[in-house]
């Protein structure tokens, strides 16, 4: 397996478990929670997205899969602006998780690109 298909499997599962650790230390009120469990199926969900690209049977599959898994990445982060704006969790606890996501965007966006242009239709 190619290190960087391993780093990114890594990568994502921390960024999963980011997400959890985040979910558990949200307040307990109503606005928090409905929201946390958004961001918590969305955020988690990333790295299954991705490892199901990586089993993927065609190039068209794959782009699908990584496709699914950036949907899952942009409503992360549409959670996180959402936590931060509406005032639930002060911006700085977020900031790491917000990089983390436009980075992982843009790897998504950076894979599907080159499997299309590597195999046009």
């Amino acid at each position: 397996m190619a290190h960087d298909v391993m780093d990114l499997k890594v990568r994502t599962k921390k960024f999963a478990l980011r997400v959890i650790k985040l979910y558990q230390s949200l307040p307990k009120s109503g606005e928090a929670q409905v929201i946390g469990k958004q961001v918590l199926r969305s955020g988690t969900s990333v790295g299954a997205q991705y490892r199901e690209a990586c089993r993927a049977k065609s190039p068209a599959d794959f782009v699908n899969m990584m496709g699914g898994g950036l949907k899952e990445l942009d409503e992360t982060a549409y959670w996180f602006e959402l936590l931060v704006e509406g005032e639930v969790v002060p911006a700085a606890k977020l900031i790491d998780l917000q990089k983390e996501t436009d980075e992982l965007i843009a790897i998504f966006v950076s894979s599907i690109n080159t499997s299309k242009r590597n195999h046009p239709k």
